[in-house]
């Protein structure tokens, strides 16, 4: 692999000794894997050890809580997830401003990020994580089932997708048109597509709750008639993705929406009935046009409270650069770079309808797939609500007008 021609950045020198080991914290993850075995390239080019912590999740949640919440300087390098953990990190000031890093370097090329990615890292107008890992939602679809009901080319919108999914169901007893997640705070991430793509969202930029919009109500009564609909018969609404996933890959669905990054468990033979046959589109447009998310499901930000700021940031600039990410993507590890995604080679091991797929839903993507606050799973809880009583058959626009009430106090609560 090329050297990558590490940039000179300013602040958070530390002493000489401490500054020759960079203390990375990484979650158990095959890009986690892939990183580690190209260390020595690294340590080689720069003449610095990295010393690596590699966690669980939940772990990795409970050192951090503990650790940067008491001030550490223990840790240069970390992990973590914008989307859930992201906001809490800002506000509290445990994740260093960035920005003129990323801009620092042409070689390394922050403009070769995707939008949503970079948004989703991207706090109060400062960068303070660099994208490594997404994700978007896309429509899995079953070609076999689309032929016999005659349909030449999956849906390109959502009334398509209901009508179609509609069709299949009656010609084909026991499979259900459409299947995906139902839990009350699962759903969350996987409806957004569906908000945005009706043109709505969770709140607007002065804070306001906007979950009871006509665009969000007809979302929530949208999602909820399709599963309660065209959805397993008795549903629950209870399902995240292993449940969705389990009656799509057991051949009792016809159309799935998904996180891309867990297609192959839907194209693996071991895993998979309908893998011969399963396809993938974009994600249908809605009133607003295609809107999915596309959003890193990991990030690496540096630590405020490090002394090793400057090193800290040459890791994250050779793990994150152009060749580096290109390996990752190869062994099958989705990144947020625009160039990997225009890569032939880098792209062979995906399903080329994928490809084709995600490339065509960048275009509308919205770089979060949940509400953008400090308690994350509180939020879910409260905004996922309408979504399990339109599959209930529940007065959706009453449900709507309840969880803005409770979320706009929310908003409010934060704001304090």
């Amino acid at each position: 692999m090329a050297a990558l021609g590490l940039s000179a950045c300013g602040g958070g020198g530390g002493d000489a000794a401490a500054s020759k080991t960079v203390r990375v914290t990484l979650a158990n993850h095959v890009w986690t894997d892939n990183i580690k075995k190209a260390l020595p390239e690294f340590e080689k080019q720069t003449g610095l050890k990295v010393q690596v912590t590699q966690l669980g999740e939940d772990q990795l949640s409970d050192q951090y809580n503990v650790k940067l919440n008491a001030g550490t300087s223990e840790i240069d390098v970390m992990m973590y997830r914008p989307l859930q953990e992201g906001r809490l990190f800002a506000k509290n000031g445990y994740l260093a401003d960035l920005t003129d890093k990323t801009k620092s370097n042409n070689e390394w090329d922050w403009a070769d990020y995707q939008a949503g990615p970079v948004a989703a890292t991207t706090d109060e107008g400062k960068v303070v994580g660099v994208p490594i890992i997404t994700e978007q939602e896309v429509l899995y679809y079953r070609k076999d089932l689309l032929k016999k009901a005659g349909i030449d080319n999956p849906p390109a919108t959502l009334d398509e997708l209901k009508a179609d999914a509609k069709k299949i169901k009656e010609q084909n007893p026991g499979v259900a048109g459409f299947v995906a997640r139902t839990g009350k705070s699962p759903a969350v991430t996987q409806f957004s597509s569906f908000l945005y793509s009706f043109g709505g969202d969770w709140s607007d930029g002065s804070g306001k709750s906007t979950v009871s919009t006509p665009e969000a109500t007809a979302a929530y009564k949208y999602y909820g008639s399709l599963i309660k609909d065209e959805g397993p018969a008795n549903v629950s609404t209870d399902m995240s993705w292993p449940e969705a996933m389990a009656i799509f890959t057991q051949g009792q669905a016809a159309f799935y929406t998904e996180a891309s990054s867990l297609y192959k468990n839907a194209t693996d033979p071991a895993k998979s009935k309908v893998a011969d046959t399963v396809a993938f589109a974009p994600f249908p447009a809605g009133p607003a046009g295609s809107k999915p998310y596309n959003i890193p499901s990991w990030a690496l930000g540096v630590n405020a409270a490090s002394s090793n700021q400057d090193n800290a940031w040459k890791f994250i600039e050779w793990a994150t650069s152009k060749a580096q990410t290109l390996e990752n993507q190869k062994a099958g590890v989705p990144s947020a770079r625009k160039s990997v995604w225009a890569d032939a080679d880098a792209v062979s091991t995906y399903p080329k309808d994928l490809v084709e797929a995600m490339n065509a839903g960048e275009k509308g993507a919205v770089g979060y797939d949940r509400p953008r606050v400090t308690k994350v799973a509180e939020a879910r809880e409260i905004v996922g609500q309408p979504i399990v009583d339109a599959i209930t058959g529940k007065d959706v626009s009453a449900s709507a007008d309840t969880a803005n009430a409770a979320f706009q106090k929310f908003l409010d609560d934060e704001k304090k």
